[in-house]
């Protein structure tokens, strides 16, 4: 009875216990219910205020420059310094492996530059340093030389003047600035590189023609390129003619003559009284007959130079650069001698001159030429070595002497 007594004790001591205990988690759980409420409150009232006064989001600029900057401070080989344009060209690639071997190559690039800096300055430093030795020695002692010191600004001074006599009476030679979109920026910018180049030599020369940079449109590629690389005073300073306008809105269009390798017509004499046009343009990739269409579409005569006649062409495309060109024209336009103007063709594109044996009153020009041998398989023959045998034709071609 006892034990009867106790277990009924117990029995409804927990079960008061269990009334009373459920009360409070009941209590507990409303309470966490009301907490998650206002939460959710307050986080729809953020997101309201977000959506009335949204943030403006980061630019892709923005963006990509941040990414080069990770990238620099993780180690990784990229420019230390990039511009706003290289930003935009980053941001147009898709992939991250286009745009780490981009970054590769601005690095590099910027890497030449300082390089080529420092030199600048070495060189610098060095002439300062010979300039003192020499006013040192000539406050010592003067020289005892007949010879009359030729300074560098004197020629500065007459190269200025030649060029400056060649915009009043020399003949003129147009470079066609229209192929800005055949080329990508990387030949673009070799093509102004090339340009500059060509100004120089043909200030260096003794009878220099006057340069037209038709079709230069402001703003556009070549134009900010080659600001970027005279710099606006220098640019204005400059000794040349630059338009906008096409060649022959400049010229008659019967005097214009476009080189082009393209072209069937060779150009055996050089005519002092025509205006030749050269395609401003770098074709990496060799796209063939975009200056003869130009040419076409300007109702234009086209040459091209007489390397197949004088040269044993080795192998490639016979485009040649804008400074070879430039060599090649005011050499032959001084001497009249193809020889001497086609030596600043590169060796490695061909296998030397023809040899011309003089018989008489004609001159022969012996022509070597290899042709492939057809295999013994397509003549019905066995033969175990089924290779390219080497065969000698002459190709003779007589000139008046």
């Amino acid at each position: 009875m006892f034990l009867r007594s106790c277990s009924l004790a117990a029995r409804r001591s927990c079960t008061q216990t269990l009334l009373t205990v459920r009360p409070i988690s009941t209590t507990r759980t409303a309470r966490k219910d009301a907490s998650e409420k206002l939460d959710l409150d307050a986080w729809k009232s953020v997101m309201k205020s977000q959506a009335l006064d949204p943030s403006p989001s980061p630019s892709a600029l923005d963006v990509n420059r941040e990414l080069v900057e990770m990238w620099h401070q993780a180690g990784k080989f990229v420019p230390k310094n990039i511009t706003d344009e290289q930003l935009e060209d980053l941001a147009a690639l898709t992939t991250k492996s286009a745009k780490r071997k981009f970054l590769k190559f601005l690095a590099i690039k910027e890497a030449h530059k300082i390089s080529k800096k420092e030199k600048q300055e070495k060189k610098k430093s060095e002439r300062d340093t010979d300039a003192e030795t020499e006013e040192r020695e000539e406050r010592e002692g003067l020289k005892n030389t007949f010879l009359m010191k030729f300074w560098n600004s004197s020629m500065d001074r007459l190269q200025n003047w030649r060029a400056a006599q060649a915009m009043r009476f020399g003949q003129p030679l147009v470079y066609d600035m229209s192929y800005e979109h055949h080329m990508t920026r990387q030949e673009m910018e070799n093509t102004v590189a090339q340009l500059l180049e060509t100004e120089g030599w043909n200030r260096r020369a003794a009878d220099p023609f006057h340069l037209h940079f038709c079709g230069l449109q402001p703003g556009s590629a070549y134009h900010r390129e080659l600001l970027k690389r005279y710099g606006e005073e220098t640019w204005e300073r400059l000794l040349i003619t630059a338009t906008a306008r096409r060649p022959i809105d400049v010229f008659p269009r019967e005097d214009l003559v476009y080189l082009t390798a393209d072209s069937h017509t060779v150009l055996r004499t050089f005519d002092h009284g025509k205006v030749y046009v050269v395609g401003a343009m770098v074709d990496r990739s060799i796209h063939s007959g975009v200056s003869l269409a130009n040419a076409k579409r300007l109702k234009l005569a086209t040459a091209r130079l007489p390397l197949d006649e004088y040269l044993d062409w080795d192998c490639g495309a016979k485009n040649l650069t804008l400074d070879q060109m430039i060599r090649i024209l005011t050499t032959v336009k001084d001497t009249g001698s193809w020889k001497e103007a086609l030596e600043f063709v590169p060796k490695r594109k061909h296998c030397g001159f023809h040899q011309r044996q003089k018989t008489g009153a004609f001159v022969r020009t012996v022509k070597t030429q290899f042709v492939r041998d057809e295999p013994a398989a397509a003549r019905g023959q066995k033969n175990k070595t089924d290779g390219h045998k080497r065969k000698e034709r002459k190709i003779w071609r007589e000139e008046e002497g």
